[in-house]
């Protein structure tokens, strides 16, 4: 008799963000772009307007279009569920809650004239904290040191020399976020 194979849901966070980021990218085509820019994107606005405060946290969600959409998402998806299932969903969540609200927060102090929305911040901070995988006591991970190097020297560079739409500095923040909430995640597992 044979097994029957079923869909499992195998990363709730990682696969809840894909869902609601799906959603904000269809919601976004079907109003034109409103619900992007009024929902889904962070900017300075007053801080008696409560959306500020949601936007503080949902603009992970929202995506500029497709090819935006798509190049977080696969990374997401690749590099997200082993580091929910290495360091669990709820640890997994405020890892993703603090790049957000940190990389919110630092675009209307830098960055008040622009809007910032995407998951990239989210995405580089799991880059950085799978780099920390096999992290020992009294040790720091090659793996760590190599992708620093290789991700945060590129990221450097372009925020300094490449004009282009794209959030360097965020990405640097993302990849900060990652790094320190790894160090103490790990730290407290060792």
């Amino acid at each position: 008799m044979s097994e029957r194979i079923r869909i499992h849901y195998n990363a709730p966070v990682v696969l809840t963000v894909f869902l609601l980021s799906l959603a904000a990218l269809i919601l976004g085509t079907i109003t034109s772009g409103w619900t992007t820019q009024h929902l889904f994107s962070v900017y300075r606005s007053s801080p008696l307007n409560p959306l500020f405060y949601l936007r503080l946290f949902t603009h992970i969600l929202g995506h500029s279009g497709y090819e935006h959409f798509v190049g977080n998402m696969v990374l997401l998806l690749v590099v997200g569920p082993p580091m929910e299932e290495k360091y669990g969903s709820g640890t997994l969540l405020i890892g993703i809650l603090l790049t957000a609200v940190i990389s919110g927060l630092l675009q209307c102090l830098l960055f008040p004239n622009t809007a910032l929305l995407g998951a990239s911040g989210v995405v580089f901070m799991l880059i950085m904290l799978s780099s920390l995988a096999g992290m020992k006591t009294g040790s720091i991970p090659l793996t760590l040191i190599l992708v620093a190097i290789l991700y945060l020297g590129q990221e450097i560079y372009s925020a300094l020399f490449v004009q282009d739409n794209v959030a360097h500095f965020m990405h640097l923040v993302g990849g900060t976020t990652g790094t320190v909430f790894g160090f103490t995640v790990a730290r407290k597992r060792l």
